[in-house]
């Protein structure tokens, strides 16, 4: 590691996950989601009986169906330390993807888990409407913004851009074709 540690927040669905294979793939960062850290840590034993779900990666997969229920859990599981659950992802990342609530957010930004935050936006391209009792995070809430309302080519150049002028990175060695 000796990255910087990024938070890459926005609505789902917009390319979170995207933003950070790039990353991951292009110059070698390590992520891991809130969504897939909480089924491995906690949400998975809480869940299985209820649900039925015979893995971690059955309770992850069916994530979407409940994401109010994630985010309360989640959230309870972040009681009394709201950076609880950063604080574990970013012991072994370079990249927390995901978070989806705004205190927590604030948490981790007052003590220092997080030295950028982005948020990840396809507003014009995605049409999922995401709802206030599954996310509270907010655009102003982040250091840059990245717009992924183009092709993934055009994603991939604008995370080089990133690397390059946020992250101190050198991207000489990677090109692209516009």
């Amino acid at each position: 590691m000796g990255n910087k540690k990024l938070a890459i927040i926005g609505y789902g669905r917009h390319g979170k996950d995207t933003v950070a294979e790039i990353l991951r793939d292009k110059f070698g960062y390590q992520f891991l989601s809130s969504s897939e850290a909480s089924a491995k840590i906690f949400l998975y034993d809480l869940l299985k009986d209820e649900f039925g779900y015979n893995s971690w990666q059955e309770c992850f997969e069916d994530r979407h169906n409940h994401r109010e229920r994630w985010f309360d859990e989640i959230s309870k599981f972040n009681t009394p330390d709201k950076s609880r659950l950063a604080k574990l992802i970013m012991q072994e990342n370079d990249v927390y993807v995901g978070m989806r609530c705004e205190h927590e957010l604030d948490a981790c930004k007052e003590s220092g888990v997080f030295d950028l935050v982005i948020w990840v936006d396809a507003s014009n391209r995605v049409q999922y409407k995401e709802s206030e009792n599954s996310c509270t995070v907010k655009p102003s809430q982040a250091d840059l913004f990245i717009n992924n309302d183009g092709t993934e080519l055009e994603l991939e150049f604008i995370v080089s851009v990133l690397y390059k002028e946020y992250l101190g990175g050198d991207t000489s060695e990677h090109s692209y074709a516009m």
